[in-house]
């Protein structure tokens, strides 16, 4: 997103968040490339017959965000913040409705950019990571919100950074101690690197 759709992004948020019902019917076309760029990446690596499309992930999360009540939006970084645990969430109903249909069978794979850092043999699937990260996250919660950003949002450091309100550099530590925990947890080993 440039610069003045971002500015323009971040003032109808605030008038969202002052109550102005029409925000979200103009906030759409801002932000609809930038969400369906993202859940494209989500799904491109997904197998051949995924029957979840890009645009229809788009179309839930974004329902999903406009439920939102009185959210008091701090800005871009803030929704995408919110998309991310919205397009996860979306992600994760999919993927466990799926295989309670095939009852047992193969779980669906998710290969974002970002978790071939966590990659040995494999990438992990959908549900494991984010049993996975429920874990982590329930006794590191920030660094648990950090990879949640990072993995569905795609937000960079210094993006996450202003979300959760501290320094890129606390956010890069975190970043790098829950690669090597999630590591450990999906492989059973520590990473090398």
């Amino acid at each position: 997103m440039d610069n003045a759709n971002s500015l323009d992004a971040t003032q109808i948020l605030q008038g969202w968040a002052a109550g102005d019902r029409e925000a979200p019917a103009r906030l759409m076309p801002l932000i609809y490339e930038e969400l369906r760029r993202r859940a494209a990446d989500y799904l491109r690596q997904e197998r051949p017959d995924h029957t979840l499309q890009a645009t229809a992930l788009v179309h839930e999360a974004y329902l999903k965000l406009i439920d939102q009540n009185r959210v008091d939006w701090q800005g871009r970084a803030h929704f995408c913040g919110v998309a991310a645990k919205l397009m996860r969430r979306v992600l994760m109903e999919h993927a466990r409705a799926h295989n309670a249909e095939k009852r047992g069978g193969k779980l669906e794979k998710l290969y974002l950019d970002e978790t071939r850092e966590l990659a040995q043999e494999r990438g992990p699937d959908l549900i494991e990571l984010d049993d996975a990260l429920q874990s982590f996250s329930a006794t590191y919660p920030r660094e648990g919100e950090v990879v949640e950003l990072k993995f569905f949002g795609g937000l960079e450091a210094t993006e996450i950074a202003q979300v959760l309100d501290v320094s890129e550099k606390t956010v890069l530590r975190d970043w790098n101690f829950a690669k090597l925990w999630l590591r450990r947890e999906l492989y059973g080993k520590p990473a090398h690197g």
